[in-house]
């Protein structure tokens, strides 16, 4: 995984900044230097730690969503939930209401109407693109 900047520098690059950089020793993991070095850096998850299990999911998530972005079909009957309301936040963080959009239209309107914050997206996204329903 990749080091975004964000939060406490994983242990993994801390360690090794910590080792080949005189500097950057007895940092705290919070340290705004320490952060800056480490930005995009990669390390390998550790599976006991909660924050990188989370990212591998949303990851996974995110790599569905994409193919449900990218399919053909017109109606998707085949979808998980969760994959959707990940790429749905992703596309909102990212400004990118054509694709919640586009997404929304592929399943089922029955779907979007009972989960409250998908349909909270889609409707954002169809006012801030200025399309109608």
């Amino acid at each position: 995984m990749r080091y975004d900047g964000e939060g406490e520098v994983p242990s993994q690059i801390h360690s090794y900044l910590s080792s080949n950089f005189k500097d950057l020793r007895n940092l705290p993991k919070d340290d705004e230097r320490l952060r800056k070095k480490a930005k995009d850096r990669w390390y390998v998850p550790d599976p006991n730690k909660a924050s990188d299990l989370e990212k591998l999911r949303e990851r996974a998530l995110l790599r569905e969503f994409d193919e449900y972005r990218e399919s053909k079909q017109k109606r998707l009957t085949v979808f998980r939930l969760e994959a959707i309301r990940a790429g749905f936040k992703r596309a909102w963080e990212q400004r990118d209401y054509t694709t919640i959009i586009a997404v929304a239209r592929k399943i089922p309107e029955k779907v979007l109407q009972e989960d409250p914050k998908l349909l909270m997206w889609y409707d954002l996204a169809l006012t801030r693109s200025g399309e109608d329903s």
